[in-house]
């Protein structure tokens, strides 16, 4: 019963770091002012990437860092200077108890879609984990670099190669809009 209580060192940084990644996504959705909630979100980047440390993933918590908390933040950044929000108060209009009573409803019902098709769907696991721990069905090397590149363009195993094109489609669009944002408003 006592073993309830105690947790190894991975176990509670996990907790820790969960718990300010947590609270910063809720400052970055409920921050009235646009600029710290830009800000909290370097917060969020930063925590994503050390549950990538733990997970033994230093390649992806470094490009987490390099690319998340540092580039894309800058790009956000520089969007809101090139919009003008200068002498207002409020700059992040949407951050009203309504929208945010909403943004929860959809928040908690995505979050129940993800734990149903994680565990309850019959599509949960596209092999059994035995399987996986054993490497019969795609063994991944002991390289970060070469298991990304190996999940991102295998033709054979797991390929995510979808769904990396349409976060870079994503990243475009949003400065797209930036550059839209920034001409309408001269």
């Amino acid at each position: 019963m006592e073993d309830i209580f105690f947790m190894d060192l991975a176990s509670l940084i996990f907790w820790i770091i969960a718990v300010v990644l947590v609270a910063a996504a809720l400052v970055v959705v409920g921050q009235r002012n646009i600029v710290h909630s830009a800000l909290a979100l370097v917060v969020v980047f930063a925590m994503a990437s050390g549950i990538f440390l733990l997970l033994n993933a230093e390649f992806i918590a470094i490009v987490q860092i390099l690319i998340y908390a540092g580039a894309v933040t800058i790009l956000i950044l520089f969007a809101l200077m090139l919009t003008r929000i200068a002498g207002q108060r409020v700059t992040n209009p949407n951050a009203r108890p309504l929208a945010m009573a909403v943004a929860l409803v959809v928040s908690a019902l995505v979050g129940l879609g993800i734990i149903f098709a994680a565990t309850v769907s019959q599509f949960a696991q596209s092999a059994p984990a035995a399987q996986l721990l054993q490497g019969t069905v795609c063994s991944l090397p002991s390289n970060n670099v070469i298991a990304i590149g190996q999940l991102l363009y295998s033709p054979s195993c797991y390929s995510y190669v979808l769904p990396f094109e349409i976060a870079t489609v994503v990243l475009l669009v949003a400065i797209v809009g930036a550059i839209v944002i920034s001409r309408e408003e001269e």
